[in-house]
């Protein structure tokens, strides 16, 4: 039972990721004031990118690899949260965009990447 429900752990974790990568694409990084499109939104999306992928190889390697990319994807996590930080004191997006991504989006995933991550790290 317990692998079956880390494996939809792993699952649970890309169909969540892309709905923040469309959320941020659609609301956030689009509506950037010109300027910061074209420096933080670019930098912002080749981080979401890169995590994105790290996300994808997860299932895709060997068992005792995937601690590694976990990792990987946690910090890219917080590189994000970092760069909409710095978002928000610019004002570049509202408080109410903020807190939805901080509090639900990133946190959900966060939740599902911080218990793949005491898992592996159990266990391998």
């Amino acid at each position: 039972m317990e692998v079956y429900e880390r494996k939809s752990q792993e699952l649970l974790l890309i169909p969540k990721y892309q709905t923040y990568m469309e959320y941020m694409l659609e609301v956030i990084l689009l509506k950037l004031p010109r300027t910061e499109k074209y420096s933080i939104g670019t930098e912002y999306k080749t981080v979401m990118y890169d995590t994105f992928k790290d996300i994808m190889y997860i299932e895709k390697i060997m068992r005792k690899d995937r601690l590694y990319f976990l990792n990987r994807v946690d910090a890219g996590l917080n590189v994000q949260r970092a760069l909409l930080r710095i978002m928000q004191k610019y004002k570049w997006i509202d408080n109410k965009r903020f807190d939805y991504v901080m509090n639900k989006l990133i946190k959900e995933i966060g939740l599902v990447l911080g218990g793949l991550i005491k898992y592996y790290a159990k266990n391998s």
